[in-house]
């Protein structure tokens, strides 16, 4: 039997399953279907949520939250922090903005979590 911690969902349930030739066979300790998803997807590709920060130029924070608007390929996040840790954006910063586009061709973006305002005193 393999084990997980299904991250679906804040519940965090203990999956144990087993595989057979590559394909999950019988499952226990999820407590509904989005465990049995998790499994299948975290053995074909494994997906992340990605939360991180941007820097910000002029304004009333050095930087902005930010994080995926869906998982996105775990063998993408490296390329991702890269291009995060180069990256400056100009105050202000409105809650939802979109920072960055279709992350990899995946369709999803980088968005903006909280506002950040111009500094007016600079």
């Amino acid at each position: 039997m393999k084990k997980v911690v299904c991250v679906r969902c804040p519940v965090g349930c203990k999956i144990e399953f087993e595989l057979h030739n590559g394909k999950v066979g019988k499952i226990k300790g999820n407590r509904c279907l989005k465990g049995i998803e998790y499994i299948k997807e975290e053995l074909k590709e494994p997906k992340r949520i990605v939360p991180t920060s941007v820097r910000v130029i002029g304004g009333n924070y050095p930087l902005v939250s930010v994080k995926t608007s869906a998982p996105i390929p775990k063998r993408h996040i490296s390329d991702l922090m890269k291009i995060v840790k180069k990256l400056r954006i100009r105050a202000p910063v409105e809650l939802g903005d979109v920072i960055l586009k279709n992350l990899f061709n995946t369709g999803v973006d980088l968005v903006a979590t909280r506002t950040v305002q111009k500094n007016d005193s600079k």
